[in-house]
């Protein structure tokens, strides 16, 4: 057995006893999350805010346009961004996904990153999704992480600091890059960066290749061609699935009609809205969303 599938399993025997059925659910670390699936679940669309996932047992492939992005015990997923993007599962009853999530708060990275100064440099363009091989200091840093979330005391007084020695080791990968722009501020990825963060904000507005290109302070040529690098879509795809991501999780609240829904996240026709939902999820609104909560119970 490798050193990588040992540190898997050595994860796997921790987190277990914490896992309450399939899910995201969240610990009493604040931004620490536990991943678990125990069936396989066919490539659908996500939305991860920016984030550490760590897979100690069972696989995740994700699709970002032409990208195609794994990670499994061998590799952790770097997300700097809450880029839309589609997932398939590898678990089962026998053998769950089982995962840790951790949040990358935008405060705690700011301070480590100017405590490193220019410790950490890559030459390479910075993704913003991508997977990053499992070294032994990240592999002690989450199990050390995960070994605090069975002490509360422990939680409380110590949590802080295994989240900072996991977002160390994140840092120091060839994704430090990509982590670093969030902060620093400079060149065109960190103007991108700015433009979907208004877009995630105000998602439901209309916006033009030129206002968003005026933002960013390129040219709309220019500014298409950066964003479709970093995004694997033009504006107008980013925008509209981001929509459809956000009106799914406003269906599955209950509380919301497909033509609330559609009004919410800036639709002004229902039956358009409900086609390109059925096109990007396989469903029709409210059929999907039966769909969801008959697997959530």
């Amino acid at each position: 057995m490798t050193s990588t599938a040992q540190a898997g399993n050595a994860l796997a025997t921790v987190i277990a006893p914490l896992i309450e059925g399939d899910g995201i659910k969240p610990t009493s670390l604040p931004g620490v999350s536990l991943l678990c699936l125990s069936r396989h679940q066919a490539r659908t669309p996500l939305l991860y805010e920016p984030s550490l996932t760590i897979i100690a047992q069972g696989r995740k492939i994700g699709y970002l346009g032409d990208r195609e992005i794994y990670y499994d015990p061998g590799h952790y997923l770097v997300q700097t961004l809450p880029l839309p993007f589609e997932c398939e599962t590898y678990g089962s009853p026998e053998a769950p996904l089982l995962g840790i999530s951790v949040r990358l708060d935008p405060a705690l990275l700011s301070e480590m990153v100017t405590a490193m100064g220019n410790a950490v440099q890559q030459a390479h363009t910075p993704l913003p999704m991508a997977s990053v091989a499992m070294t032994e200091g990240m592999q002690d840093a989450v199990l050390r992480l995960a070994r605090t979330l069975h002490v509360s005391v422990e939680c409380s007084t110590m949590g802080t600091a295994r989240i900072r020695d996991v977002v160390f080791e994140a840092l120091k990968s060839e994704q430090g890059q990509a982590l670093r722009a969030l902060v620093m501020g400079h060149g065109n990825y960190s103007r991108i960066v700015q433009v979907l963060s208004k877009l995630h904000t105000h998602f439901a507005q209309d916006f033009s290749v030129e206002q968003l290109a005026s933002q960013a302070n390129m040219s709309p040529s220019t500014f298409h061609q950066h964003f479709k690098q970093i995004t694997r879509s033009s504006p107008a795809q980013y925008l509209k699935r981001l929509r459809l991501i956000k009106a799914q999780q406003l269906l599955l609240q209950d509380n919301h009609n497909v033509n609330q829904t559609a009004a919410a996240v800036g639709y002004r026709s229902v039956p358009q809205f409900s086609r390109d939902y059925k096109r990007y999820f396989g469903e029709p609104p409210l059929q999907h969303r039966r769909q969801e909560q008959a697997l959530r119970v």
